[in-house]
C-alpha cells in the first residue's frame, strides 16, 4: 500500500517535502512555521496515547487541497458523538431539514460578496488556500454539543466562520429555512442577516478558538478512535499552557445580550460584533467539540481549527503526538504547520505575521 501511494503521488506530481510545502504557502502569505509536527521522540517517551496497530491511514499522497473550499460549515447540537452514516438522511433532523432548505433555495442565491481589498499582486495562489467567500457551498455537521435551549425539539446551531452561536432553532422546516436564509445563506456577509429579522437570538463565541474534532465511527472507524484520543491530548496540552479547554458549550445565559436584542445602527452592531470577538481572542480558552463526517477519513484525524479572526485550518494525519505543536505553535501563536494542512480558509494574511493578527 505504502509503494502504491508514494508511487501515485510521484507520478502526479505532488512533492511532499515540508520546506517546498512551506515556501508554496509563504509564497500565498501565509503565516507559516518551520517547527516539528511532533515535539515528541519517537516512538514517543512522554506517554502519548497512540493508535493501534491497526489503524492505517494514507501517509504518502497530497494533503494539501483535498477538501473542496466551502463558504460556511454549521455544526448541528445533538449531545451525541455517532450518528447515522448520512446525518443529512436522518428523518426528522434539522440537518436534514436544513439540507433540505438549501434544496428548495434551488440558487441562483445571492452572489457572495468580494473583498474589499484584492490580494497584492506579489501574494501567489496556492492549492489549498481559499476565502470563504470563493465558494457558495455549505457544510451541514452534527456535533457533539447540547442543545441550550429549554424546548428539546429546539437546536442550538454554531456557524463558521462567522463564529456565532444561534439558539432556540426549531427542529422543522420553518426553523430551517429561518436559518438558511438568516444565518447559512452564502450570499449572506459574516455575521448574518439583518438582524432585526432574525427569528433567533444569536451570540459571538466566547473562545479564542473551537477545535473540531471528526468522530463519526459509523462512517470510518477510525474516526471513532481518533477523536477522543485528540480530544483528551488537547484537553491536556491546553491547559498545560495555561488555556481552560471546554468539552461542552457554555451556556448563552452567561454571554450577554444577544445581538438582535442591540440598540443601534447596523453599523453600531458590526462595531460591537468586532468588539466581541477581539474579546474573544484574548481568552486563552477553546471549545473542544466532536463532529459528523466532515470528508478524507483516509486522513484521520481531522482536527479543523475556527478562530475570532475568521482563520479555519484543516489538519490532517493528526495523532495525539502532534497535539502540542498544534496547540503552541498554531492556537497560541498563529502559524500554520505546512505538513498537516488539508485546506485552509482565510488564512491568507499579506503584511501579517500571524493568524492571530488582525
Amino acid at each position: 500500500m505504502y509503494s502504491l501511494r508514494r508511487l501515485q503521488a510521484m507520478v502526479l506530481g505532488y512533492d511532499l517535502d515540508p520546506d517546498t510545502l512551506r515556501s508554496q504557502l509563504e509564497a500565498a502569505a501565509v503565516p507559516v512555521t518551520p517547527a516539528d509536527c511532533r515535539n515528541c521522540s519517537d516512538p514517543c517517551e512522554e506517554g502519548h496515547d497512540s493508535y493501534p496497530d491497526r489503524f492505517d491511514i494514507d501517509r504518502e499522497s497530497q494533503m494539501l487541497g483535498s477538501v473542496k473550499p466551502f463558504r460556511r460549515q454549521v455544526v448541528i447540537s445533538t449531545g451525541k458523538s455517532d450518528w447515522d452514516r448520512e446525518v443529512t438522511e436522518t428523518k426528522g433532523s434539522l440537518a436534514a431539514l436544513l439540507l433540505g432548505a438549501q434544496n428548495h433555495a434551488n440558487l441562483p442565491i445571492a452572489e457572495p460578496t468580494p473583498p474589499a481589498t484584492p490580494a497584492p499582486k506579489a501574494v501567489r495562489s496556492s492549492a489549498g488556500v481559499f476565502r470563504s467567500s470563493d465558494s457558495t457551498r455549505i457544510s451541514i455537521l452534527n456535533g457533539s454539543h447540547n442543545t441550550m435551549s429549554d424546548d428539546i425539539d429546539q437546536e442550538t446551531v454554531l456557524v463558521f466562520p462567522d463564529y456565532t452561536l444561534v439558539a432556540d432553532v426549531p427542529r422543522t422546516r420553518e426553523g430551517a429555512r429561518g436559518l438558511w436564509e438568516n444565518a447559512v445563506d452564502p450570499g449572506i456577509e459574516r455575521g448574518g442577516a439583518i438582524l432585526e429579522k432574525m427569528p433567533f437570538k444569536t451570540w459571538v463565541l466566547p473562545y479564542s478558538c473551537v477545535i473540531l474534532l471528526c468522530s463519526h465511527k459509523k462512517r470510518d472507524n477510525r474516526c471513532g478512535i481518533a477523536a477522543p484520543k485528540l480530544e483528551q491530548a488537547f484537553v491536556h496540552s491546553l491547559q498545560e499552557n495555561g488555556w481552560a479547554a471546554d468539552t461542552h458549550l457554555e451556556c448563552h445565559c452567561l454571554m450577554g445580550t444577544p445581538l438582535e436584542d442591540l440598540q443601534g445602527t447596523p453599523e453600531e452592531t458590526q462595531q460591537h460584533i468586532e468588539k466581541e470577538l477581539r474579546i474573544s481572542a484574548q481568552e486563552k480558552r477553546a471549545l473542544i467539540l466532536k463532529t459528523s463526517h466532515v470528508g478524507g477519513h483516509k486522513y484521520a484525524g481531522n482536527c479543523i481549527i475556527y478562530t475570532p479572526q475568521g482563520s479555519c485550518v484543516w489538519y490532517g494525519r493528526v495523532s495525539p503526538h502532534e497535539v502540542e505543536s498544534i496547540v503552541v505553535n498554531t492556537i497560541i501563536h498563529g502559524l500554520v504547520l505546512p505538513p498537516l494542512l488539508r485546506i485552509g480558509l482565510n488564512i491568507s494574511r499579506p503584511g501579517c505575521k500571524t493568524l492571530n493578527d488582525w
